[in-house]
């Protein structure tokens, strides 16, 4: 029950500070361009409180906690999409209802680059969020820095066929600076079967070597069974921590958002080629496992309860900022429903100089959700084999 309570509480924290950030980027962008907001929601479903401020927006406390939304006066949904087929019998439903000066108030009718400002301050405040977050986690504890020696190379391994001997100290991967053991590990894991040029540092010269990371199953108490590149290399070396001032700090923080950001790009180009197993996407249930598995590995060890909570708030802290990159990415990609898909349309419209056809753009918001729902439901099925889930429930019929 301990453990339930832990994943249980772990997600809705994390998940909440991720998706409230989002959405009040959206907000904030929107109150800045004069766009009317009906409700501000942090999570779905029924009301579980609510209250309206002075400029009328409600401010609603929902029962499902996995998620919020802005939605602005003249929506239909949370999706932005307007509540009739016709902009111009919304218009003039508007002008006999409030008035011609209204009109301006309401985000359909916004200039296009407003809001293409307002789709986009969701995902930038996600990455934002995260900067911050790296930001003060760098300059508080540091940076982990060790370098990338190796002090044995697997027998049989793909380090082995390619020419690595123990001593040998990484520099670099394909042009990409080794600056630790975990930077070696991070750009190998992603890159199975995929040749790379390693430029190794052995006694006084430099040599080039190519290895091919091969595809392997692991098994770690945060991602659960997974499958990533090995090259079969160890490094006994203790990492240390480095601390940046204030000022180096925020350079780095942004060094390590935009490695994610590459990161998830390549991961996510290999899957759409078919490069890389598509059962290792994870969804809700994996983000809570490990948002559970980061909060008890940050208050193992911790002699006290202050002490326990404060360590796992320091590693969901950790997770919020990783996890706020990759939504903020995928809220771009180019699908409808996403902030990508109306960023998509306001470019058809910027180009067209005409909105597209609203009977479309249902059509696509209606796919994009259809597509949105398909995957998460993939990426569940993914979770609960990776967890062995089925495992342990045929085990109790036995």
């Amino acid at each position: 029950m301990i453990d339930v309570l832990i994943f249980v509480v772990s997600t809705v924290f994390v998940l909440s500070i991720v998706v409230t950030i989002h959405e009040l980027g959206h907000y904030w962008a929107a109150r800045a361009c004069g766009v009317a907001i009906d409700c501000f929601s942090l999570g779905f479903g029924p009301a579980l409180a609510s209250w309206r401020d002075k400029s009328g927006v409600e401010w609603r406390l929902a029962a499902i906690p996995l998620g919020g939304y802005v939605r602005f006066s003249g929506d239909e949904n949370a999706a932005s999409v307007p509540d009739q087929n016709d902009l111009a019998a919304m218009k003039a439903a508007i002008v006999a209802r409030e008035g011609e000066a209204a009109v301006n108030r309401y985000f359909h009718f916004k200039p296009i680059w407003q809001r293409a400002v307002i789709a986009a301050a969701g995902p930038i405040s996600n990455f934002v969020l995260a900067i911050v977050i790296f930001t003060v986690l760098f300059a508080a504890y540091g940076q982990v820095t060790n370098p990338a020696k190796i002090d044995r190379v697997i027998p049989g391994g793909a380090a082995e066929m390619a020419g690595f001997h123990a001593g040998d100290l990484i520099v670099k991967a394909d042009n990409k600076r080794i600056r630790s053991f975990q930077d070696l590990q991070q750009y190998i894991t992603l890159r199975a079967n995929v040749p790379i040029q390693f430029a190794v540092e052995r006694g006084s010269e430099t040599v080039t070597l190519t290895a091919t990371p091969r595809l392997v199953e692991r098994t770690d108490k945060i991602s659960g069974r997974v499958k990533v590149g090995a090259l079969g290399l160890e490094s006994r070396s203790r990492p240390t921590l480095v601390k940046p001032t204030i000022i180096e700090a925020v350079p780095a923080a942004c060094d390590a958002v935009w490695d994610m950001l590459k990161t998830i790009a390549y991961y996510l180009g290999r899957l759409v080629r078919g490069q890389v197993p598509a059962d290792q996407i994870s969804g809700l249930i994996g983000i809570g496992h490990t948002a559970g598995a980061v909060a008890k590995a940050g208050a193992a060890g911790a002699p006290d309860l202050p002490s326990k909570l404060y360590g796992g708030l320091v590693g969901l802290t950790v997770l919020i900022g990783s996890l706020s990159v990759s939504i903020g990415f995928m809220n771009l990609l180019p699908i409808p429903v996403l902030d990508g898909g109306h960023l998509l349309m306001y470019a058809y419209e910027a180009i067209a100089k005409r909105p597209l056809r609203a009977d479309f753009q249902a059509a696509g918001f209606r796919a994009g959700l259809a597509l949105i729902l398909g995957f998460m439901l993939f990426a569940a099925w993914n979770d609960l084999n990776r967890y062995d889930v089925f495992k342990f429930i045929g085990g109790l019929f036995t």
